[in-house]
């Protein structure tokens, strides 16, 4: 039996989940440094906590989680322009990164948010 592939088009969004009272820290990690555009929840979840940001077509959603943990090894990968910049940016900003071995002509570097959760950012080679 195989697997009908035609009705995935796609990630909407990807969920990381933070502590009660995240919204402060991820609106200046998420929003300020990263320059990801917040975007205004719907007001059924409103209530719930946490905040969303644009990050291309797709989206990032900060949820809450009474009982957090960090996703220390589960995470997304944002693409972006310029690698060396940004590294250099994060860097001024005191946010620490960590190189890894390319993959497929794509380079790559590791952050951590504010809440511990791992995030990749992957430049594809030109």
């Amino acid at each position: 039996m195989g697997i009908r592939m035609d009705f995935i088009k796609g990630i909407d969004h990807v969920q990381l989940a933070a502590p009660s009272g995240c919204e402060e820290k991820a609106r200046e990690f998420y929003g300020e440094i990263l320059g990801l555009v917040e975007l205004k929840k719907p007001q059924s979840l409103q209530g719930r906590g946490g905040c969303w940001f644009q990050c291309g077509i797709q989206e990032i959603h900060i949820g809450v989680q009474e009982d957090f943990i960090p996703a220390t090894k589960a995470h997304p990968g944002i693409i972006i322009e310029n690698i060396e910049e940004f590294k250099r940016y994060l860097a001024n900003h005191g946010i620490a990164s960590k190189e890894d071995t390319p993959i497929g002509g794509r380079e790559r570097v590791f952050v951590d948010d504010p809440f511990g959760n791992r995030l990749e950012f992957i430049e594809f080679a030109k």
